[in-house]
C-alpha cells in the first residue's frame, strides 16, 4: 500500500479574513489600552510636571517603584485629577483688570461685567472721576462689586506717588486722589563722556530728565550742541524720592560740576530767604546770564554763521546771519532771553518766525518753525528757556532745522561769540548763609570723587 503525504488543511477565505480581522482588533486593544505597568510609568511622568506637597512627592516615588517592579498587590488605583491640587477660586466680586492696546474703559467696564449705564454713572459723577478715562498701557484697574453685581469701588494706582478711587454712596459716587509723600534722599553720581551726553547720563544712572536739568543748569556757559568733547566730565549730587527703599523719582540737583575741554564750571543750588532758587558758582556769583548759548538742546550745528555762503535753495551767495541747528521736527525751541514777542507768524523765506525784542539793545529770530508754542503770539512777554515753537521745514528750508539770528543794536552778530553780562550775585546779607550750604555739598562731591577713583583702581 503506498503512502501518500497528507497535505495541510485548507482553511476557507472567510476564516482568515476572521482571524485577519480579530488579530487587528487585538493589536489595536494594546495601543488603546495599555497594560497596567505603562498606565502607570505615565501617570508618574504626567505628575512630575505638577506642583507637588511632600505627601505627593512621596506617592509619586512610591508609584515610580512599583511602575519598575511591576503592580503591588496592595495598591489602590485613584483617578488622575486627585493627584493635582485644585485651583484656588477667583472672587467673583473683585475684578482686577490690566490696560492693554485698544482696551477704553467702556471695554474695561464691560469685561468687568458692568453696563454702559454704569460707566457713563461713574464716569460723570465729577469732573474729577474722569481722570479714569484718561488710560495708559499697563496701568490697573480694581473693581468691587456689591453681591448683585453694581459697582462698589474702582481704584487704580497711577504711579508709585499717586492713586485715585470712586466710590459709591448714598449720595452717588465719591471721587479721592491720594498721593504718598517720599522720603527725599541725596545721592552722588559721575560721569566722563565718551559719546553723547545723553548716554553718558544714562550709564551715570540719570534719568532723561536730570540729564536735561544738568545741561540747563550749564547752559549759559557751554554749548552742549557744540562744545562737548570726549573726555569732558560731570559730576553730581541730586535728591531720590524713595519709598521704601525704592527710587520712584528725583528731585532737584543740590552741586554740579562740568569739566568742558579742560575748563571746570561749578553750580550750587541756593534758596534764599524769599523762597526763590537759583544756581550759583562756588564764590556766589548767579549762572543765569542774559541769554543761554543754543535755544535747541542737543542740536547739530548744520551751518554757521557766515557773509558768504552759497543758498542751497537758491544757489547763489548770499550771507546767512544766523545759525542753523538740525533736529527732529518737532524738537522744542527756547526763547534765548527774557522779551517781548515782536512778531509770530509768516515772514518771506523764514516761513514760520518767531522774533523776540530783549530790552533796547537785543534782538533774536527763529525761522523755518514748525508752529508756535501754545500762548505764544505777537505782543505776548516770553521767558528766558521757555519753549517758543517747534523746529519744522517752513519757508526756503531743504531740511528740519531752526534758523536762529542774534542782533545788538540792529547789526547781525554771531550767537556763539556774543558775551553778555552775569546776573546779580549772591545779596551780601546772605552770604554766610550761601557759603554755610554750598561748602559742604562742594567738599561731599569731593570726597565721594576720590572714593570712587580709587575704588576703581583696585
Amino acid at each position: 500500500m503506498t503512502d501518500h503525504k497528507q497535505k495541510p488543511p485548507l482553511y476557507p477565505k472567510t476564516h482568515l479574513l476572521a482571524a485577519s480581522g480579530v488579530a487587528a482588533m487585538l493589536s489595536l486593544g494594546l495601543l488603546v489600552f495599555p497594560s497596567s505597568q505603562v498606565e502607570a510609568m505615565r501617570t508618574s511622568l504626567t505628575l512630575d510636571l505638577e506642583p507637588q506637597t511632600h505627601e505627593e512627592q512621596d506617592a509619586i516615588a512610591t508609584d515610580a517603584v512599583t511602575a519598575s517592579n511591576g503592580p503591588s498587590p496592595f495598591a489602590q488605583t485613584e483617578p488622575a485629577a486627585t493627584a493635582t491640587a485644585s485651583k484656588p477660586t477667583t472672587d467673583p466680586s473683585h475684578k482686577r483688570l490690566t490696560v492693554s492696546k485698544g482696551d477704553t474703559l467702556s471695554t474695561l467696564f464691560s469685561k468687568a461685567g458692568l453696563s454702559s449705564n454704569d460707566l457713563h454713572d461713574a464716569v460723570n459723577s465729577s469732573k474729577d472721576a474722569k481722570r479714569f478715562s484718561r488710560l495708559n498701557i499697563g496701568q490697573v484697574l480694581e473693581f468691587d462689586l456689591s453681591a448683585n453685581g453694581q459697582l462698589k469701588r474702582l481704584q487704580s494706582q497711577l504711579s508709585d506717588l499717586e492713586s485715585i478711587s470712586l466710590d459709591k454712596t448714598a449720595q452717588g459716587y465719591a471721587f479721592k486722589r491720594e498721593m504718598v509723600k517720599p522720603d527725599v534722599r541725596t545721592t552722588y553720581t559721575r560721569g566722563t563722556i565718551n559719546s553723547s551726553l545723553s548716554q553718558s547720563g544714562q550709564r551715570a544712572g540719570l534719568s532723561h530728565s536730570l540729564t536735561m536739568d544738568m545741561a540747563n543748569v550749564f547752559g549759559y556757559d557751554i554749548d552742549f550742541s557744540e562744545d562737548i568733547r570726549q573726555g569732558d566730565e560731570f559730576e553730581l549730587v541730586y535728591e531720590q524720592k524713595v519709598i521704601n527703599d525704592k527710587v520712584v523719582g528725583n528731585g532737584s540737583i543740590l552741586s554740579a560740576r562740568f569739566i568742558n575741554r579742560g575748563k571746570t564750571f561749578t553750580a550750587i543750588r541756593y534758596t534764599n530767604k524769599q523762597g526763590v532758587s537759583s544756581y550759583y558758582t562756588a564764590d556766589g556769583n548767579s549762572m543765569r546770564k542774559a541769554f543761554i548759548r543754543s535755544p535747541v538742546d542737543f542740536a547739530r550745528i548744520s551751518s554757521g554763521f557766515s557773509m558768504g555762503r552759497r543758498h542751497p535753495i537758491l544757489n547763489k551767495i548770499r550771507a546767512h546771519k544766523g545759525i542753523d541747528y538740525a533736529a527732529a521736527r518737532g524738537t522744542p525751541i527756547k526763547a534765548a532771553g527774557d522779551g517781548k514777542v515782536m512778531l509770530a507768524g509768516r515772514q518771506g523765506g523764514y516761513g514760520n518766525v518767531v522774533i523776540i525784542q530783549h530790552n533796547n539793545s537785543y534782538k533774536t529770530l527763529y525761522g523755518h518753525m514748525q508752529g508756535f508754542a501754545k500762548g505764544v503770539k505777537t505782543g505776548t512777554s516770553v521767558k528766558q528757556g521757555q519753549v517758543i515753537g517747534y523746529i519744522g521745514t517752513t519757508g526756503l528750508s531743504t531740511g528740519p532745522h531752526l534758523h536762529y539770528e542774534f542782533q545788538v543794536n540792529g547789526v547781525h552778530v554771531n550767537p556763539l561769540s556774543i558775551k553778555t553780562a552775569m546776573a546779580d550775585p549772591i545779596n551780601n546779607a546772605e552770604k554766610a548763609r550761601f557759603l554755610q550750604q554750598s561748602k559742604p555739598l562742594m567738599a561731599r562731591m569731593d570726597q565721594e570723587k576720590t572714593s570712587m577713583l580709587a575704588l576703581n583702581k583696585r
